[in-house]
């Protein structure tokens, strides 16, 4: 009976021991397997976010191909012209006010000039000068002319340099 219950033991344990084992394979098993599927699952979301990015970019560059080609309709020479003509326009439009206000401005300082010099001529005209600084100073020949041939007006290049002194 001994030899009975020995064997039945060491088959007992060797039973359990197998069974230990499977079971330690099938945790085994099952751990390895939960990462696996883990490690897919992510891998099958980063494939699917890239296949989403492939299929927006395909369908933009479509987009923007349709887009070039829709646009690519070449300006004719007139088109071109014209559009040359509207940016020199744009350009040139405050060069010109501007031209213009320095060409009034001008114009303004013209006027101010002439009526100086008018003024001065007319200043000019009231003064005059008697005929004896010009070397005619005995009395004889003072008292012997006339009131008008008495005094002699500025001469013009007196009224330039009084005009050059006013200006400035």
């Amino acid at each position: 009976m001994n030899l009975v219950n020995l064997e039945f033991f060491t088959m007992e344990y060797v039973v359990v021991a197998m069974a230990a084992v499977i079971l330690s394979l099938l945790y085994y098993v099952y751990t390895k397997d939960s990462e696996y599927h883990k490690n897919i699952h992510s891998v099958a979301t980063v494939v699917e976010e890239l296949n989403r990015d492939i299929f927006y970019l395909k369908k933009k560059v479509v987009d923007t191909q349709n887009g070039l080609k829709s646009n690519s309709q070449r300006m004719n020479d007139e088109e071109i012209y014209q559009e040359i003509e509207r940016s020199v326009y744009d350009m040139v439009q405050p060069l010109s006010q501007s031209l213009k206000r320095v060409q009034e401005s001008l114009q303004a300082i013209d006027v101010q000039i002439d009526n100086r010099i008018s003024s001065l001529e007319n200043g000019v005209k009231q003064i005059s000068i008697p005929a004896s600084v010009h070397g005619n100073d005995d009395q004889k020949s003072y008292h012997s002319t006339s009131k008008a041939s008495r005094w002699i007006p500025f001469q013009k290049s007196c009224i330039f340099q009084s005009q050059k002194l006013s200006l400035f």
